[in-house]
């Protein structure tokens, strides 16, 4: 065989990996900011058992602002971990993956995130990350010689803006008198 038909059938062979910029932002069917009835549809769906229910709790002075979790199974590889979201006014501002593992865990995320989101933008120690405008997803991992824990972090800063919306006042102090 000609190099040229080596090539040629190689090209064939592999399909060339989407451009990042054609990939959707997001990470097991979750994105930055998405509505709270498509993640609560979503988390549902991957919830192992129906024992396994989305507790929501909203916050204290409003319902416009909740903290949702449940423990699910990934339908593609069968992992299971810890999926919460803090949602305002309606939208996620961020969803969290919390999953736990031998060594081997962090490199089979890496390969998957790079595999579905490209090149990170960012790496720091322990950490990568991939940003589209003020939205980011984020992989963080720590652990022991044995053992790793991961957590995947979506996140629309737009969304986390408008918690300020629902911070209370805060209260003025009096003067201190002078002596």
């Amino acid at each position: 065989m000609t190099p040229l038909l080596i090539s040629l059938m190689l090209l064939q062979a592999a399909p060339a990996a989407p451009p990042a910029a054609s990939r959707p932002f997001a990470y097991r069917g979750f994105t930055p900011g998405m509505i709270y009835r498509d993640f609560a549809t979503q988390a549902r769906a991957m919830a192992p058992t129906s024992n396994d229910i989305l507790a929501c709790q909203t916050m204290h002075q409003t319902a416009q602002v909740m903290d949702c979790g449940v423990r699910v199974r990934d339908p593609v590889d069968s992992a299971l971990f810890y999926l919460s979201a803090n949602v305002i006014e309606g939208r996620t501002s961020v969803i969290s993956f919390v999953d736990s593992g031998a060594v081997a865990l962090v490199r089979r995320t890496q390969d998957d995130m790079r595999r579905r989101l490209g090149a990170p933008l960012r790496k720091e120690r322990s950490m990568w990350e991939w940003t589209k405008g003020r939205r980011f997803i984020r992989l963080n991992w720590r652990g022991g010689s044995d053992w790793r824990v991961i957590s995947i972090t979506l996140n629309d800063r737009d969304v986390m803006d408008r918690i300020a919306h629902y911070r209370p006042a805060a209260t003025q102090s009096k003067p201190k008198p002078k002596p």
